[in-house]
């Protein structure tokens, strides 16, 4: 039965509401079961009278239904066909007529439907929208650009391939020149309309919008039909680099009006072209060249201005790095101009920028840190003057050298000056990128970065009064940016300081001694090494983690609390450097942990500052369970249990993990009592349906199984774990984790409780192998053979392998050891895992009735492959390295997305046979036991089934006398 309209629209409108959104998303997960709820969704979009808010509510369900449920993995649709048909056939329409802030959400789902159909499932896409555009009708023409933008643009980051080749050419074929009708059909609206400020709006965001379908369309190659028209299409963009008029002039200092996003778009155009098709468009970049510097000469300092700024700069840094262009920078005058007119006023200070270090801390610090303010002026000018000095480095260095004194001199006097100063120092001193794991690499020889700290800088840092805050924090800045430049003695000497600025009353200061602290004790030398260890910090460490705790708890609401991911981050590398030096104070750190997530758990809005508390929990549970993991599991049970019942999905993968982990530190335990409640909830199909859950589950899963195994025999359980593992199975992304949780079960539940299954486990499993299977299924798989091989002890082994593969084939097994087994044996990578094949070998070697007769040539293989691994025997370490670990990086990392591992939870690699350390001394042990066992039957079948070098290879192994 269909869903009722008014009743969906009701639950879109509870789900806005932050008391009724639970129950209200809980039930519209219903609803989106019956049959066409996706177009139900589209008829509240397009109902007019409905209130916005629920339209908007109702085009951003439809989008996160269809990145949901629109097709499986494999490109199948989920949705009935005549379902898929009426969505495409009414959404670019319905798009084209519905208010912006709705196109952006359904611009979303169509180009989700598009990664998906596009090109060659909806081929008629291209000429339905062409058939849309108008001359004179620039709200249709905005929403058929909005509808082209969404899909074109996802072209911009990828690899050439000749499947995205062949759909840039469909889509050029049919829409390039259309496109360029329309170009120049706006460009004549907004001449006539020059005077009509409601029109030439309406025209200009036309206008914008074309600028970023022209880079979508180039940004793999330029089009052939642009390259014929390249002079026509210079002309056009020039005079909108240069328009002005009065009407589009915007009253906000603080908000770019679609005058200045159109010249910024034509930036970003210009520093495409210059950079992939300067051959063609080089004898265009003159003009450019000089409207770009004219602009930038005469731009003033509003915030309005920034991203036009940023794009300006960005184009003449694109310019200076041409061998064909820059020349014309190299003149000493030249380069005054460019220091004078162009870069220092865009590092100086403004007052939008002390007022936003003073009202919004936060958004200063994030803006101002590497890889946080890549659309900042200071920015784009820094890296401006960096790329000039790449060509001309000594040139550079000088002419800005008179600057840096001249600002110094006047910045005994003013510390804005200083700053200045300060930041045209950085920007000529270091060379290349600022990196997040060692700041500047490398540096300008022509300068000193010490002498310049140590003379300039280092009484900002130390004094205690008369200092400005942002001095403070140019000094802070300056020790992070070249941390990698200082010696071990020279970082000994600033760190005392460093920690005492933790102390600040200001927040940008102390939050910035926080981030150079964690940057240092994150530093490592070529070899892995750190820089600065747990020796250099365990004095204060229980005493710098309780103020950090303390700046963190400064806050009571659950939003404030976890504004700040930096101080949260700090805490987290100091457990990590300490390791089990954490042991003395574990309870500390652990109070303040917990009463931070019950806290936050009431509204989790900043997924970097959880994300870096659960690595610190996570570190907790590694490094401080020394006296058994059992009192941190009764600590952290109530917390995390609540977390489970309220919910909060934005947690649960990162407790599971934790969870896990706790049990991984006692395999053998019994399983507590609250874990063993938890059983059923975690079989639970819901759980399993959010994606982001699935590798947290499985591991937790897997590491209550061996604990518990006798209870899930008893309780009938093995079927429905199985019925998990069938369902992870199917999907390509969740087949690991169905190994996983396969591998648990082998190891955990007795062989008469198993072979009820295993015929149906391996179907499963060929099922897969007879399709197009990655390479790292065929590994696990290969994996599971050796573990089950090697199970001899416990029942198993290679005959009863063959037992099972024969129920489901006779005579298959042949086809699998020969084409899988054995080639992909020699493709394990892990220690561990070439360890297993050996013991899986050496066992079918010895005391497989099948080897031994059935499959005599298969016995001389498999010795074969097992000498093959010997060659360099696989050696199982542990604790080497074990103090090292690194979180990944935040600004890869997908929040909200999916799954995000713990690191500091990182499960070991799993040896199934940790008492085998020398694995040639234990194969010469077992095959010889076995010999004997057999009445010298290893022996004849070595001299009667082996060719002469493997014999020789052999008799390391086993006596053949």
């Amino acid at each position: 039965m269909a869903s009722d309209l008014s009743q969906i629209a009701q639950l879109l409108d509870a789900t806005l509401d932050p008391v009724k959104h639970k129950k209200a998303e809980a039930a519209l997960k219903l609803e989106e079961k019956k049959p066409q709820f996706s177009l139900q969704l589209l008829k509240i979009v397009a109902t007019e009278n409905l209130e916005p808010k629920i339209r908007l509510a109702g085009a951003l369900c439809f989008k996160n239904f269809i990145r949901h449920n629109y097709v499986d993995e494999e490109r199948n649709y989920k949705l009935p066909i005549d379902e898929v048909n009426t969505i495409k056939q009414e959404l670019i329409g319905l798009m084209i007529a519905c208010p912006a802030t709705i196109q952006t959400q359904l611009g979303e789902a169509i180009s989700i439907i598009a990664d998906s159909d596009f090109w060659d499932r909806w081929d008629t896409l291209v000429a339905d929208l062409v058939s849309r555009f108008t001359p004179d009708n620039f709200k249709v023409n905005n929403g058929v650009l909005e509808v082209a933008h969404s899909i074109f643009v996802r072209w911009r980051p990828l690899y050439r391939s000749d499947e995205l080749y062949t759909e840039i050419n469909h889509v050029l074929n049919t829409f390039a020149v259309p496109f360029l009708n329309l170009l120049s059909a706006t460009d004549q609206q907004i001449t006539t309309h020059a005077n009509d400020k409601v029109a030439l709006k309406g025209y200009f965001d036309t206008m914008s919008l074309l600028i970023k379908v022209f880079y979508d369309l180039s940004c793999q190659d330029m089009p052939p039909q642009f390259e014929s028209n390249l002079e026509h299409i210079s002309t056009l963009l020039h005079k909108y680099l240069t328009y002005e008029n009065p009407l589009l002039a915007t009253d906000d200092d603080s908000e770019a009006g679609v005058i200045e996003v159109v010249k910024a778009d034509i930036c970003e155009v210009l520093q495409l072209y210059v950079t992939k098709y300067d051959d063609d468009f080089g004898r265009y970049a003159q003009v450019f060249i000089n409207s770009a510097w004219n602009l930038l000469s005469a731009i003033g300092p509003e915030t309005k201005y920034d991203n036009l700024v940023s794009k300006a700069l960005q184009f003449l840094t694109a310019i200076a790095a041409s061998p064909k262009h820059s020349l014309s920078f190299n003149d000493e005058n030249v380069l005054g101009q460019v220091v004078e007119k162009v870069v220092l006023p865009n590092v100086a200070l403004r007052e939008s920028d002390i007022e936003l270090f003073e009202d919004e801390p936060i958004e200063f610090i994030r803006r101002d840190l590497e890889g946080s303010d890549t659309d900042s002026r200071r920015r784009a000018a820094t890296d401006f003057l960096k790329q000039l000095q790449g060509s001309f480095e000594q040139l550079v260095t000088n002419v800005a050298g008179r600057y840096i004194e001249h600002y110094l001199e006047q910045g005994k006097t003013n510390w804005k000056d200083k700053d200045t100063a300060v930041s045209l120092f950085l920007s000529v001193a270091a060379k290349g990128a600022v990196t997040a794991a060692h700041g500047v690499k490398t540096v300008n020889p022509l300068v000193n970065v010490v002498d310049f700290f140590q003379q300039h800088i280092a009484n900002d840092l130390v004094s205690d009064s008369g200092i400005e805050p942002i001095s403070k924090v140019d000094a802070i800045k300056y020790l992070y940016t070249f941390r990698s430049q200082l010696t071990k003695e020279q970082w000994q000497a600033a760190f005392q300081p460093l920690i005492q600025n933790m102390g600040s009353s200001n927040y940008v200061v102390y939050t910035y001694a926080a981030i150079c602290v964690e940057r240092l004790l994150h530093l490592t030398d070529d070899s892995g090494t750190r820089f600065f260890g747990r020796a250099d910090i365990e004095p204060f460490a229980k005493d710098l983690l309780d103020h950090l705790f303390k700046l963190v708890e400064k806050e009571s609401s659950p939003a404030k609390m976890q504004e700040n991911e930096f101080l949260m981050r700090c805490i987290m590398r100091v457990l990590i450097v300490m390791n089990t030096g954490i042991t003395g104070f574990v309870d500390m750190v652990l109070d303040h942990l917990v009463g931070i997530t019950n806290i936050i758990k009431a509204n989790p809005s900043n997924p970097r500052f959880y994300y870096y508390h659960f690595e610190a929990l996570g570190a907790v549970v590694s490094f401080g369970s020394s006296g058994g993991a059992s009192k941190l599991e009764q600590r952290l049970w109530e917390p995390f249990s609540v977390i489970i019942t309220e919910e909060v999905n934005e947690f649960i993968p990162y407790i599971f993990q934790i969870l896990a982990k706790l049990l991984e530190l006692d395999p053998s335990g019994a399983l507590p009592n609250h874990f063993q409640a938890l059983v059923p909830s975690l079989m639970q199909p819901t759980l399993w349906e959010t994606r982001g859950n699935v590798p947290a589950l499985t591991r937790l899963l897997a590491a209550i199984i061996p604990r518990t195994s006798r209870s899930i025999v008893a309780e009938n359980q093995v079927q429905p774990i199985l019925g998990i593992f069938q369902n992870l199975l199917r999907v390509k992304k969740t087949e690991q984790n169905a190994f996983d949780l396969l591998e648990s079960i082998v190891l955990s539940i007795d062989r008469s409780a198993l072979e009820p299954y295993f015929k149906e486990i391996l179907s499963l499993l060929f099922i897969k192998l007879q399709g197009t299977p990655s390479e790292s299924f065929k590994l696990r798989f290969v994996r599971f053979y050796h573990l089950v091989s090697a199970r001899v002890e416990a029942g198993l082994g290679a005959d009863f392998f063959v037992s099972q593969v024969d129920l489901v084939q006779n005579n298959l097994f042949v086809q699998i050891y020969l084409s899988i087994v054995l080639p992909v044996s020699d493709m394990l990578v892990r220690p561990v895992d070439r360890k297993l094949a050996v013991i899986s070998f050496a066992k079918s070697m010895g005391d497989s009735a099948a080897f031994a007769q059935r499959y005599q040539k298969g016995w001389r293989f498999t010795c074969e492959a097992m000498l093959k691994l010997l060659i360099n025997p696989p050696k199982v370490t542990s604790g080497v390295g074990d103090d090292v670990v690194n979180e990944a990086d935040v600004d890869d990392i997908g929040f909200g997305l999916g799954f995000t591992a713990l690191n500091t939870c990182k499960r070991a690699a799993w040896d199934i046979y940790p008492e085998i350390q020398d694995i040639k001394i234990w194969v010469r042990q077992y095959l010889n036991e076995a010999n004997n066992r057999h009445n010298g039957a290893v022996a004849k079948y070595i001299a009667e089934r082996l060719t002469v070098e493997a014999r020789e290879a052999m008799a390391l192994y086993v006596s053949q006398g």
